[in-house]
């Protein structure tokens, strides 16, 4: 059992020795099917099969650490000191596409069309009008001699507004089932999670529907110019995100339903929790930036 004056030492664990076998084989794999190599395939598929059983077996030995009562406050704020700063690191993965995204919209067009006194006025602007002398610093492009081809621009009030609302929507529900926690109102814990974890899935079905309507009607894709290639990697990432996020929290829902968690020790909701309200802050961030203006 924990006591408060002593810090838990875990047992020796093979996980993360296990973990990194799996990562590198992916890697390796990745690598060789770029390369055309018959062993891509198959490296690429046990390291996805080792990495995904590595993350049950160490988190599944956590839960028995924890549901034992081995831990006490000190590994409590180690948890949460390290889930702070994974989620500031996301928060820097972010901030470095809505930076390329900002830098491009606001310097490098008017630039490239010869406005203003950055590097495409003072340095390039007599090779560059002679390559592209039609070339227009509008929002959004397909770039210089409309190499990008023809697409429509994603409006914001269709699936994407949807979208919004179902988020914001799945922000309130966890919550309330934080608060059923909280108050020891499993029935409350459950549903809130349940109604979480299914408007995440929701969310990620009408995004899949947004990029299908994409590549197969506006003929919006990633070789898009440069708003084709911003927008699918910025949308594209967030909805990965979702879709982790909504499978932790089903995780947490079936561990709700095991009778796992109380008022006073359940972290790993609150992580889940804070987790999600970060995929949520993005959105909004996203459908202003990316989709309004």
């Amino acid at each position: 059992m924990s006591t408060d004056g002593v810090y838990y030492v875990p047992n020796k664990a093979i996980w993360p020795i296990i973990g990194v076998v799996g990562l590198t084989l992916l890697l390796a794999g990745v690598a060789n099917l770029i390369n055309d190599s018959l062993l891509g395939k198959p490296m690429v598929i046990t390291g996805i099969i080792i990495f995904i059983a590595t993350l049950g077996g160490w988190f599944g030995q956590q839960v028995i650490e924890s549901e034992g009562g081995l831990y006490n406050s000190q590994v409590t704020i180690s948890y949460r000191m390290g889930m702070f700063w994974f989620i500031f690191s996301e928060v820097m993965f972010f901030a470095a596409f809505f930076g390329a995204l900002f830098y491009i919209r606001i310097y490098s067009l008017p630039w490239l069309a010869g406005e203003g006194d950055g590097p495409g006025v003072s340095t390039f602007e007599h090779i560059w009008l002679d390559l592209a002398p039609h070339f227009e610093g509008l929002w959004p492009t397909n770039g210089p001699g409309e190499r990008g081809g023809e697409f429509e621009q994603m409006g914001a009030w269709g699936l994407p507004a949807l979208n919004t609302l179902i988020l914001l929507s799945s922000g309130g529900t966890v919550t309330w089932a934080h608060w059923g926690l909280i108050e020891n109102n499993r029935d409350q814990l459950i549903k809130g999670l349940a109604g979480t974890v299914a408007l995440g899935f929701l969310f990620v079905f009408f995004q899949a529907l947004e990029y299908h309507e994409a590549y197969t009607v506006m003929g919006l894709t990633l070789g898009s110019g440069v708003y084709g290639s911003t927008f699918f990697m910025l949308t594209g990432f967030h909805g990965l995100h979702v879709t982790i996020g909504a499978i932790i929290l089903a995780v947490i829902l079936f561990r709700s339903i095991r009778g796992h968690f109380s008022p006073d020790n359940h972290f790993a909701f609150e992580a889940a929790a804070w987790y999600w309200h970060f995929v949520d802050v993005v959105w909004l961030l996203l459908f202003i930036f990316v989709y309004w203006l």
